[in-house]
């Protein structure tokens, strides 16, 4: 029998949620999640969300995450855009230009922390970059000739994409790249997959023991892994299930499940690792999967996960059809 003492959200004070592919994805939001968030509340579980996206200010976060039948205020999110301002805050003088690549959010954080925000390259010392819909090549070209003149260069975040409700989208990342090529210069990160984030969205709380709650392997994951939290990533955004099986030691979560109901499960059953039901031998260069009992695949997925990181191995052989279903419920295609 599970009691409210063994589900995955009663172990930790505080949960950082993840935003775009997580929470929401761009206008639309993820269907149950509010329904989470509020039984967190009610259960005492500090909330925090915690975003690379720094196209917006916490506040207008916040009035976003309400318009979604969320409750929360801008205290209680943290942005790249917000990183970003601190690290040019301890790195150039008081009162110094910074070009800024970004929405005017960006600018204002900049301000904010005594720093002249700009969109030319003339005098400026540093540059800061971020995610805005609305970059375009007039602004890359004050950032590449200030940074190829010697200016701190620092980016927000490097999601490559961004999750929304029509697909995946070009995220900042891809904008740094371009500045990449350009000036043969790379960025200082301050989001994820940085720690800070975490630490502060933490502090905030005036929690101790947080849980990472993400879709993206390469930065909410990483990010935990850097800041050594624990984390969980749900399968709503980016990354898949075929990443997982391939990811590397720094972007391995704690726990990984289809979405954010998830925390009302108990932690036991999260956790990559052996399953009931499942049964996985290593083939050559294959893992050889049998179904014996749970029709859950993503129990399988666990199962897989265990044994792939410890062999190297991430293709998947089925021996039998309730094997190939689950696999094809999970988008795993299997090997010949």
């Amino acid at each position: 029998m599970t009691t409210d003492r063994d589900v995955l959200a009663s172990a930790y004070d505080v949960m950082l949620f993840d935003l775009d592919g997580t929470v929401y994805h761009g206008t639309e939001p993820i269907p149950g999640v509010a329904e989470v968030i509020r039984g967190l509340r009610a259960a005492g579980t500090a909330v925090r969300f915690v975003t690379n996206n720094a196209s917006r200010a916490p506040g207008d976060v916040a009035d976003t995450l309400r318009g979604m039948d969320i409750d929360t205020t801008a205290a209680e999110v943290s942005t790249s855009a917000q990183a970003a301002a601190k690290v040019l805050a301890d790195r150039v003088p008081r009162g110094a230009k910074v070009v800024v690549i970004g929405a005017p959010s960006l600018e204002d954080e900049v301000a904010a922390v005594g720093l002249q925000p700009v969109r030319a390259a003339g005098g400026a010392v540093a540059v800061v970059q971020g995610h805005w819909t609305e970059t375009g090549w007039k602004h890359l070209a004050e950032g590449c000739l200030a940074i190829r003149a010697g200016a701190l260069w620092v980016a927000c975040n490097v999601d490559a994409t961004l999750p929304t409700e029509r697909g995946l989208l070009p995220g900042n990342g891809s904008m740094v790249a371009v500045l990449k090529t350009a000036t043969g210069a790379e960025p200082v990160v301050a989001g994820k997959p940085e720690a800070p984030l975490f630490h502060t969205a933490t502090q905030s709380a005036g929690a101790a023991k947080p849980l990472a709650i993400g879709d993206r392997l390469d930065t909410d994951i990483a990010g935990a892994v850097t800041a050594g939290v624990d984390s969980l990533l749900v399968l709503t955004g980016v990354s898949t299930p075929a990443d997982l099986l391939a990811a590397k030691p720094s972007e391995r979560p704690t726990y990984l499940a289809a979405a954010l109901e998830a925390l009302n499960e108990p932690a036991s059953e999260l956790a990559p690792g052996p399953q009931k039901g499942w049964q996985i031998d290593v083939g050559d260069h294959t893992l050889l999967a049998t179904g014996k009992g749970s029709s859950d695949p993503y129990d399988l997925l666990r199962a897989l996960c265990h044994e792939a990181w410890q062999s190297g191995i991430t293709a998947v052989t089925p021996q039998d059809d309730r094997t190939a279903t689950a696999l094809g419920k999970l988008g795993l295609t299997p090997s010949a």
